[in-house]
């Protein structure tokens, strides 16, 4: 296996399901979307985490519909869904998966 593609791998794991312990946490204690912003920007701390979330997302969300063209990989729609509906940390390393396994095919294909 590609190195890059297992790091990628155990990252979107690592992303999924790191993130959707606690987002099941909080849909159990009857926190909404609101509420994610509201206590995102509880303290400063929590504050510059939340807004260097929000950029790191909107940049990924603003770059990859190009890369996704660039490379030939088909539904990018689906990583931009997948990062406000599930988590950018399982969106994002999710998507350079799927980026070096369309790459590598490209690669074969030669």
């Amino acid at each position: 296996m590609n190195a890059k593609i297992a790091v990628y791998s155990m990252m979107a794991v690592a992303g999924l399901l790191g993130t959707g312990y606690f987002n099941l946490q909080a849909l159990e204690a009857g926190l909404g979307l609101a509420d994610f912003f509201t206590l995102g920007f509880v303290n400063p701390v929590s504050s510059s985490l939340t807004v260097d979330l929000l950029v790191a997302c909107l940049a990924f969300v603003a770059w990859m519909p190009f890369e996704a063209r660039r490379v030939g990989m088909k539904n990018a729609w689906v990583y931009v869904v997948i990062t406000f509906v599930i988590a950018f940390a399982f969106s994002f390393p999710l998507f350079l998966l799927m980026r070096e396994r369309k790459l590598l095919a490209g690669e074969a294909n030669a």
